[in-house]
């Protein structure tokens, strides 16, 4: 039995639950998060321009929500990759990096859920927007550090040998 380098540990899934070899889960969970937050910045500024900005509010905290529970999830899911990653490696600190700015990002956006429940409902929070705005900046900051893991480092990516089939 041969002896697995830590590069070729990270790019095998820890279980099956984490997604099949090639293909993890966690870059398709963190769709949801990005999504409807991104979605939630649009109806603040819908509701800024609109006459009756109640319906976006309403909107734009239900989708926050959403935001929270995708987050969730793709930080589980998120977690089994990291697992996978050897404790001493420039992947692996990349990754701790990518999670805690991931987890900063999730208390603003808490705080932000928050910061809206207490305003009031007929018209948008300026400090939700402006939380908003910070956690998306620090979000892109997280998904550019997570594009460097899968596009760079190869973590959780098919290996040479295999992506040949797709250039034949």
């Amino acid at each position: 039995m041969s002896q697995s380098t830590p590069q070729q540990r990270a790019k095998q899934p820890r279980s099956a639950v984490a997604g099949p070899y090639g293909h993890p889960f966690h870059p398709i969970l963190v769709t949801i998060p990005i999504g409807a937050w991104v979605a939630s910045f649009v109806f603040d500024v819908i509701g800024f321009l609109a006459e009756d900005p109640e319906p976006y509010v309403h909107a734009a905290w239900i989708l926050i929500v959403i935001g929270l529970v995708g987050a969730v999830l793709a930080a589980i899911w998120g977690f089994l990759d990291y697992l996978q990653l050897g404790r001493s490696t420039l992947a692996r600190r990349t990754a701790t990096i990518h999670m805690a700015i991931n987890l900063g990002v999730v208390v603003l956006f808490v705080v932000n859920l928050l910061a809206r429940l207490s305003a009031a409902e007929d018209q948008v929070s300026v400090v939700g927007f402006v939380l908003t705005i910070l956690g998306l900046a620090a979000l892109g900051v997280s998904g550019w550090l997570g594009g460097k893991l899968a596009y760079r480092y190869g973590v959780r990516v098919a290996d040479e040998r295999t992506q040949t089939e797709g250039f034949r």
